[in-house]
Formats: C-alpha cells, sequence, structure tokens
C-alpha cells in the first residue's frame, strides 16, 4: 500500500497579523437576527415601486440581477439607469433594535493586537448603526462599503484591491 498523505506544512499562526479584516452582516452579529433578510425584503420592494411591478416579479428580478451582476443593485444601474444613492439608504433603513450590547465580543475584538477594520458590501451608515448598536464600534479603525468599493461587491477581485490599497494592507500580514 502506498503512502498518500501529503507532508506536512508548517502551522501559521497569528503572530504575524497586523491587520484583522472582518466582514461584517451575520458575522458580528448572529445570522438569527435577521437584519440581512430585513435588507433582503427592502430590496424587493424598491424593485417593486421603481418598475411598477408585483412582488413576485420584484423577487425574480432581484435574483435574477443578483446572479447575473453580482448585486441586485448593478443590475438596477446596467439595466434601467438607477442611481444607487436612493437605493442604498433605502434598502439600509432597517430596524436595528434586534441588536444589543455585545460586551464579550467587544473584548475579544480588543484583545486583537494591530488594526480592525471592517470590510462591507452594506453601506457605512448601517455599519456604523451595527457597531454602535453592539457597542464595538471603538475598536474598529476603518470601514470599507460598497460605495468605497465603487459599488461592485466581495468576492469581485478589484474590490478587495480597492479595499487593500485603500488600507495599505498588506495581505501577508492580515487576517
Amino acid at each position: 500500500m502506498r503512502n498518500t498523505s501529503l507532508p506536512a506544512s508548517p502551522i501559521r499562526g497569528f503572530a504575524q497579523v497586523e491587520t484583522w479584516v472582518f466582514d461584517l452582516d451575520n458575522t458580528l452579529y448572529p445570522h438569527h437576527l435577521n437584519l440581512w433578510q430585513q435588507v433582503d425584503a427592502r430590496i424587493r420592494d424598491f424593485i417593486a415601486n421603481f418598475l411598477k411591478v408585483g412582488p413576485e416579479e420584484a423577487f425574480r428580478v432581484q435574483k435574477d440581477y443578483y446572479r447575473r451582476y453580482g448585486t441586485t443593485l448593478r443590475g438596477l444601474m446596467t439595466e434601467h439607469g438607477l442611481h444607487p444613492d436612493d437605493f442604498l439608504e433605502f434598502v439600509h433603513t432597517i430596524d436595528h433594535s434586534p441588536l444589543e450590547p455585545n460586551p464579550a465580543l467587544g473584548a475579544a475584538i480588543e484583545q486583537l493586537s494591530g488594526r480592525k477594520l471592517i470590510l462591507t458590501n452594506g453601506t457605512r451608515k448601517h455599519a456604523d448603526q451595527v457597531m454602535q448598536r453592539l457597542a464595538i464600534h471603538r475598536h474598529f479603525d476603518g470601514i470599507f462599503d460598497i460605495v468605497a468599493a465603487e459599488l461592485e461587491p466581495k468576492p469581485q477581485p478589484q474590490t478587495y484591491q480597492r479595499f487593500l490599497a485603500a488600507h495599505a494592507v498588506d495581505p501577508a500580514r492580515s487576517a
């Protein structure tokens, strides 16, 4: 019988990390709080009003544009010439009250040495509201939102490149 095990690779620790990069939605708070589901529903409401269609057609358009363009917003901009500001304001106007201060999360983030940044497909305003409600805002050094990403969402490679350049992040020294 031949040996099929792979050679052991060195385990990378976190000692070299200078910058910690956090996603926001369903990462810094639990999915079951349904904040992103509120945004999803507001996207459908926006489409229904903007295109003057019913909820079923709005849902179909939303998912089609998401699949084809990476975000529904990009699809609305490309297909219908939508200016993004009204859309972003509308869809991120949600009830943040399910979020409560999370001292344990704040303490854990504070333990990490180095910069802490948020990288989100949401807006800065939404990120600020989430971090304020969780009482963790003071632990973060910056937010890179969908507007800073020039409306191109993660996981588009150019979004990560823009983020790295905007915050002078060395990927080899980040987590």
